[in-house]
This record gives structure tokens, sequence and C-alpha cells, in this order.
């Protein structure tokens, strides 16, 4: 398998216009050529700073502040209204301090536009870009309205290194957030296992990658808003005078006009689909996965494998396109989307809450064991019951809850499980799962909650320095973010997924699935073969697999 080292990305983050030119054998580049060996990379180059850069200060930065304009009745006039005000900012320099971070916001209320809408009316630009909707709208804007899903482009101040996600790093995004501006949040997502090798198509990520918006669509219960936001830190030189001028560049590229796409994929024949492992091989994970729990003095009881699969399509994949069609298909999931500069796009549809925090109360969940739905209310029924009474995934959900249980209580007061065990269902899918609820120390703790809840074992197993070596000596590709944290850091409240449900999509090139599942006594590898399909049909099902132009090749 072909892989980078962390020294190959460190050239990454300075800024240089790099070509990767790897070697490839011909298996390799039939698998993994998504083409970006011959893509110039860069991170940010001279738009925007690197929050995480040796130098800065670990004092918070001295402005803080969310100006809000009179509203507007339409998306245009709001992109003019925002402008206007930057170039009066621009010429009436209000700020003094060498470091800062302000947020200009103007409603729009007359003109309903959604997120996704907007964000695909942007398609035209070269710049990092993300979108985030959460499962339960319990995030509100001045005014008290729920906020249901952001899109953002550019960012007035990213947050990336090769290295483990660190307290400091964590430090260093808190530095920009405060509780007195609750919508200036840090989008982004961390490695499942940060001590593997970065693989190719995972190099512009880094470790971790977060960014918060330069320009930001916010869609609203009952309305919506567009924001900029510019950062500067004089330590790190990048001075208010840049922040401002970056915006500004930024802001006459956004097209004012947007357009409703489609929320469907068009159809597509399929070139080629490779699954890594293939079946043979993955029969062969899965029983000695099994042997290793089976030992007497192993401590293991439960692994996820997981499995990635490559599809090459004859017509174009839009990342935005088949984000769209997930949001329409599913209920009760977080949708996203990150994509770094120059970089591939990191979609999913997840149904795990990692935690979310506000203030200082924490809920995390504990979701294992899958099923489909039944086609009736009555074989849905049985198959609800099947779950319910299957020793198989009893033990797994027993051991995911009781795990996240416990990192919990290291962490916080009394832990509060209620349900304990329930079906939660999705359109295609039904798992177990159960709520945790409990209230931190201080929020000083966040970073020990993240650190401590990931990886889950829903993703990982139990016990976790003994999955994650199963994983590494197992898996013969890199997960990348896949399994990982996928969320936001904001002032007074947090809140991450689990990043399953996913893939790693580039326009033009195809795209990267990717989908496991939990090995415990009693699993079966067939068994658990399928519900790996299963779990990748909200995308295979968009790509018409079963198309006679698919070949499927087995790649060992």
């Amino acid at each position: 398998m072909l892989m980078a080292t962390a020294s190959t990305y460190k050239s990454l983050t300075k800024c240089t216009n790099i070509f990767l030119l790897f070697p490839l054998s011909k298996k390799q580049h039939s698998i993994y050529s998504l083409h970006f060996h011959q893509r110039p990379l860069c991170h940010g180059c001279s738009l925007s700073m690197n929050g995480c850069r040796k130098g800065h200060s670990r004092e918070p930065v001295g402005t803080i502040k969310t100006q809000t304009l009179e509203p507007v009745a339409t998306t245009s006039m709001a992109l003019y209204s925002l402008k206007m005000a930057i170039s009066k900012m621009k010429s009436e320099p209000q700020f003094r301090s060498s470091s800062g971070i302000v947020r200009l916001q103007v409603s729009i209320e007359e003109e309903e536009v959604e997120a996704i809408d907007w964000l695909h009316s942007q398609n035209h630009l070269l710049l990092p870009r993300c979108f985030f909707s959460g499962r339960e709208h319990n995030s509100f804007d001045s005014n008290g309205r729920s906020l249901v899903s952001i899109a953002g482009v550019g960012s007035a101040v990213f947050f990336c290194q090769p290295h483990p996600f660190s307290y400091w790093d964590w430090v260093s995004i808190r530095r920009f957030l405060s509780e007195s501006c609750p919508l200036i949040r840090a989008y982004g997502a961390i490695r499942f296992d940060a001590k593997a090798k970065l693989s190719v198509e995972w190099l512009p990520f880094g470790s971790f990658y977060f960014m918060i918006p330069q320009v930001e669509f916010n869609e609203l219960e009952g309305g919506s808003m567009l924001t900029t936001t510019m950062a500067w830190d004089n330590t790190i030189s990048w001075s208010w005078e840049d922040a401002i001028n970056a915006l500004q560049d930024t802001l006459s590229k956004v097209s004012a006009s947007i357009v409703r796409f489609p929320k469907q994929a068009p159809p597509t024949l399929i070139l080629s689909s490779h699954d890594i492992p293939s079946k043979i091989d993955w029969d062969i994970a899965v029983n000695r996965a099994l042997e290793m729990i089976k030992k007497n003095n192993s401590l293991l009881t439960k692994v996820v494998l997981a499995r990635s699969t490559k599809v090459v399509p004859t017509t174009n994949i839009d990342p935005l396109t088949w984000l769209a069609c997930l949001t329409v298909e599913s209920e009760n999931a977080y949708q996203f989307l990150l994509q770094p500069p120059n970089a591939p796009a990191f979609i999913g549809n997840t149904p795990e809450q990692l935690f979310h925090r506000k203030w200082l109360h924490i809920t995390s969940e504990a979701l294992a064991g899958t099923r489909a739905r039944g086609v009736s209310i009555a074989l849905d029924r049985q198959i609800e019951l099947d779950l319910l009474t299957s020793p198989k995934d009893d033990i797994e959900f027993t051991i995911v809850r009781d795990t996240i249980r416990r990192k919990l209580e290291g962490v916080c007061e009394k832990v509060v499980i209620k349900p304990k065990k329930m079906i939660r269902k999705l359109p295609r899918i039904q798992h177990l799962f159960a709520q945790l609820a409990s209230r931190l120390r201080s929020e000083e703790d966040e970073f020990e909650i993240l650190s401590s809840l990931h990886p889950s074992p829903a993703v990982c197993g139990f016990p976790t320095e003994e999955a994650q070596l199963l994983i590494a000596k197992t898996e013969v590709f890199d997960r990348g973010m896949y399994g990982g944290p996928v969320g936001w850091f904001g002032g007074g409240e947090s809140e991450f997924a689990v990043g399953i449900r996913s893939a790693l999509v580039e326009k033009d090139h195809g795209a990267l699935i990717y989908a496991g599942t939990g090995i415990v006594e009693g699993s079966n590898p067939y068994l658990e073969w399928d519900e790996l399909e299963l779990k990748t049909s909200q995308f295979t099902k968009l790509l018409k697999l079963d198309l006679p132009l698919r070949q499927k090749v087995d790649c060992k």
C-alpha cells in the first residue's frame, strides 16, 4: 500500500507548491489512483493562517466580537451588506489588538434558502469548505431560532498538523472561541488512528483538520443568516490587514445567485469497484480475530474490522450531490462534509453521537448491533425483536455501553443511562441504542472527554489497545477520518459525531466508501460481510452497482 510519512506532510503545511510524484506499481495505481499525486497541494497558502503554528500565544485572542447588521430580504442583499460593512471597517479600523476574531452577520428574512443549495452555488470556488447538520437542532441564534445546518467556504483560521491532536492543539482552537460569541465555531475532524501513517488520499487532512469559515451560511428554522469571519494574530505573522484583505478576496468570488439543485444523483454506470479486503481476505481476517478472542490468555473481547470500497464511475461524482441525497434519505442522523483546499471531500451520514457538551452537561450514546428494516410493519417488528434478543448483539452492545460509561465516570460526576437498551430506527437500518448523560467537573475537561471517548468501542473494540493493535496488523488501507470524531468546537458548546457511514469523494476521480462491523464471540464472517453491504448501501444505491458494466476486482 502506498503510504506517505509525516515528514512529507510537514513540507505540505509550509504552503509551497509541491507535487506528489510517488512511484506506483500497476496494482497500486489501479486500486488507489485518485490522481492525488498529480495535484499541487497547499494548506491555506496566503489566504489564511494555521492557528496551530508554533510560536503563537496560548492566551485567548485580544478581541472576540460578533456584530449584527440590519436584516435584509435576500441572500444577494446580505452579501452586498457584508461587503459594504467590511469596506467601511477597512477604511475606519476599529480593532487595535494584536490578535482577534470578528464575525459579521446579517439575517435574511424573505428568501428561503437551504445551506446545501448555497454551498452548491459556490462549487466554482477552489477554497476549503465544510457542511454540518446536527441530528437535533439544539443550537440557537441571538433571536432564539434553532440552527438547522451550516455551510462554509474559506477559512478565517484553520488548525492542522501531522502530529496527534493534543491538549495544546485544543487550546489553540479555544483561543478563538468565546461564550459571548457562541456561533463562532471550528468545524472539522480527527483521524481514527493518529499513529498510523498517512496515505496519499488523506494527506491534506493531516492528523486533524479544523476550520472557522470565512463566509458561512446558517440555515435556521424560520430564516437564515449570511456571515463573515476574520481572524488575525500578529505572533504568527497574520495581521488584521492580512485578514480583512483575504476576506474581501473571498467575498469577491462568492456567488450571490443561489440555485436549488436536484437532490438526486444522475444515472451512473460503474467502470470498476474494488473491495479492500476482498471477500476471501475478509473471511480470513474475521476468523483470525475470532481465534484471538477465544484464546484463554487474550483480553480481547471485541474488535471492529473495516472495509474500503473504491468505485470509479463513468460520470463525475459530485460530493455535494451525494451529500444532498443522504440528507434527503436520512432522519435522526448527522450529515457532514469537510474539504481542505485542493483535497477530496470527506462526507458522511452518521447516526452515532460521540458527545454533546452544553456548558457542563455532557451526553453520549452507545450504538451497536445492526439489522435491516422490514418491508412491512409486522416484519419490521419481528426483526426488531430478533435484534433485542440476540445474544451475540447483546454482547457487542453491552461492551460499547459499559465502556463509554466507565470512560465518562473517569472525567465526570454521576453517569445516568436512560434508556439502558432500546431500538433506534433509521430509514434503512436499525440499531441497539442507549443514551448516557453526566456533568463535567470543569469546561477544561472537554479535551479529556474527547480523548477518552475516542476511539469509541463501536468503531474500535475492547480493550482499546488490544483492538487497535489487531486492526493495525489486519487492515491494509488507511481509515483516515473514517471512525474518528467529526463535529465542532464552540464557546460554551461543542458536538461531535462518530465519522461512520462515510466516504472520501473526489470529483472526476471516484470515491472510497468505508464501513465496519464489530467482531465478537459468535460472529459469522458471511453475515458480517452482509452487514458491510447493508451499511454501504446508502452510497452504492446512488451508483447503481448492480448494472452489467460493473467489474468486481478482488484486491488482496
